[in-house]
């Protein structure tokens, strides 16, 4: 018995859905915003914080607070900002400071991950074509990315 239509229309169904899922282009601008929306989501509540345990020693001077960073999403709306006015070093630069950030949520760096990876795909093809600002968008980054 030959079952070559069932096998035949299953790789065809195949290929489709691959193809298909394949011509799904993003967006730089588009995948920022969409991290914006994510980083401006309320982060879900902490857990309560462990109780502190009171030792005899003697209490040392707490040591100056450091300064505060600006909130992710205050970040990541600079980010898109210099993003849309095409200063793409500066893009660049202030999405790395907020990529080496550690108070995250894993949705917050997916997001944030997407965002960077279409925003660098676009400054990458500039870059090829010789549009200067691309250029030194992608020394920045890769200089960033050498010497954390």
């Amino acid at each position: 018995m030959n079952n070559w239509f069932p096998t035949t229309w299953i790789a065809g169904a195949l290929l489709f859905a691959v193809c298909a899922g394949c011509s799904h282009k993003t967006d730089g601008k588009t995948e920022l915003e969409k991290a914006a929306a994510e980083m401006a989501k309320p982060e879900p509540a902490q857990a309560a914080p462990a109780p502190v345990v009171q030792s005899r020693l003697p209490e040392a001077p707490a040591p100056a607070a450091p300064a505060v960073a600006a909130p992710a999403s205050q970040q990541m709306n600079q980010a898109l900002v210099a993003y849309k006015a095409g200063n793409l070093e500066d893009a660049v630069t202030r999405l790395q400071q907020l990529r080496a950030s550690p108070a995250m949520t894993p949705q917050q760096r997916m997001a944030l991950n997407d965002a960077m990876g279409a925003v660098m795909s676009e400054i990458y093809a500039l870059a090829a074509k010789g549009d200067g600002r691309a250029i030194a968008a992608v020394k920045q980054y890769e200089y960033m990315q050498t010497h954390r």
